[in-house]
């Protein structure tokens, strides 16, 4: 089915030009509101915990404004099927981009972390072309096999090399050696929150993932966050800003935390583009903690 849907729906859509992709964007948001109303629950309770300081009006014009972007990034994401190098990269603008041909120089690899943000696949599809060395980003394998290959090759079609987050660490430690650039998306639910860093993110107790801290000590690599922004309609751009070279000049979990922070300020800058559908505080950290049961399911669960 999905096979099907691929090439008699999504190839053909991606193949139309933007001015008619966001006239069906158009259709969606109003889908969304009206008649789907897609998650509706979950963002408005994200949007609740979140900013309680905030009145319903104001949780309701994020979420329209949330949910025409979330159209958006669809229509884009369909796109990224059949769009050109050059297209794509009029889309994603990079700034301050001369850090990482700075640390290529010094010979470090890299650890460029970043949040489910304005459109983060976008930039898994020209990331690559912004790093001046062997780029590699890691991803969470979906589990229609068809849709993961597809998905794969339009990700990596424009110099991104893709490897699944159960093979990573024993990609690193095979190619230690290699200079690289690792891109991860670490604002997401951790598999087992037993085992994540626990932290105050925006107000609310939250698991984070603790593998980029942990690869970026154990790999020698220095560390870059990369802050997305909306500039318009199919128009985003990526800052880079270097947190540090040196991480293990950092007490534990501090690495952790500062990204997570400055992902924070984005999203309290303008909160609209953050993956709201996301079930971000399905754990509580006090059954996190002392559950075995928990525990139990969640190493099942990653494994």
């Amino acid at each position: 089915m999905t096979r099907i849907a691929y090439y008699l729906v999504l190839k053909p859509l991606s193949l139309l030009p933007f001015f008619i992709l966001n006239r069906i964007a158009d259709l969606f948001y109003l889908v969304f509101l009206t008649v789907f109303q897609y998650r509706r629950k979950v963002v408005m309770d994200n949007l609740t915990g979140c900013f309680p300081e905030k009145d319903e009006k104001e949780l309701k014009k994020i979420a329209c404004k949330f949910y025409r972007h979330f159209a958006d990034m669809i229509v884009e994401s369909v796109k990224n099927f059949s769009i050109s190098k050059e297209g794509a990269m009029k889309m994603m603008k990079n700034i301050n981009s001369e850090i990482l041909h700075e640390l290529q120089k010094e010979g470090k690899s890299i650890a460029i972390c970043g949040g489910h943000y304005a459109n983060w696949e976008l930039y898994a599809m020209v990331g690559g072309q912004h790093v001046p060395m062997f780029t590699l980003g890691i991803y969470k394998k979906i589990k229609d096999k068809f849709l993961d290959q597809k998905m794969q090759e339009s990700r990596g079609k424009y110099g991104m090399n893709l490897i699944a987050t159960v093979e990573a660490t024993e990609w690193l430690k095979t190619n230690r050696d290699l200079q690289k650039a690792v891109i991860y998306a670490f604002d997401q639910s951790p598999a087992n929150p037993a085992k994540a860093h626990w932290m105050t993110f925006l107000g609310r107790d939250t698991p984070v993932y603790f593998g980029p801290e942990k690869h970026a000590n154990e790999f020698n690599m220095a560390v870059v966050f990369g802050h997305f922004q909306k500039l318009g309609r199919n128009q985003y751009a990526i800052e880079y800003e270097l947190i540090t070279k040196d991480p293990s000049e950092l007490a534990h979990g501090e690495l952790t935390e500062i990204m997570m922070r400055k992902l924070e300020a984005d999203i309290i800058a303008e909160p609209a583009y953050w993956l709201w559908t996301h079930k971000r505080w399905k754990h509580e950290k006090k059954r996190a903690q002392f559950d075995p049961n928990m525990k139990a399911q969640d190493e099942v669960a990653q494994n």
